[in-house]
């Protein structure tokens, strides 16, 4: 039953996770095609603009295994379920919270969950970066050497 509850969590953050960077990507490519300005004003707000998102979207992954954490009773009474989620997905592990017994196999579930999304958003931040100087150069090549 942890593993299938671990699986249904992931599956929710990689359906959440895809939903964003499909707008990410489609956000990016209207802005890029538009953009008509310079080109560090242009890397600084497709930069921040898809890191702030993706830092969001993470941000709700995290609530969605404090919530799966809360609905199955996985952690001890009393404890920050949002922290313990947070520390779990983000792989940082302090150890100072562990799932109760039955529920144990839920923390690598979350992490390797979170090492997952994470990777695919570095992808994904690296991509739309790629592009972003892609049309810069196209507006401005003189300026195609960093």
């Amino acid at each position: 039953m942890p593993v299938l509850v671990g699986s249904l969590a992931s599956l929710c953050n990689i359906a959440i996770h895809a939903c964003v960077m499909t707008s990410v990507i489609r956000v990016a490519q209207i802005g890029g095609q538009k953009y008509y300005g310079q080109r560090s004003s242009l890397l600084v707000v497709v930069m921040a603009a898809t890191i702030s998102v993706l830092m969001a979207a993470h941000a709700v992954e995290v609530m969605v295994w404090a919530i799966t954490y809360f609905l199955v009773g996985a952690a001890p009474a009393g404890t920050d379920l949002l922290y313990f989620a947070g520390v779990t997905f983000t792989t940082l592990g302090y150890g100072d919270v562990v799932p109760v017994a039955k529920w144990q196999i839920l923390a690598p579930i979350t992490a390797m969950n979170g090492v997952l999304l994470f990777g695919w958003s570095t992808a994904v931040i690296f991509e739309i970066l790629r592009r972003a100087l892609a049309i810069a150069d196209k507006a401005d090549p003189s300026k195609s050497n960093m």
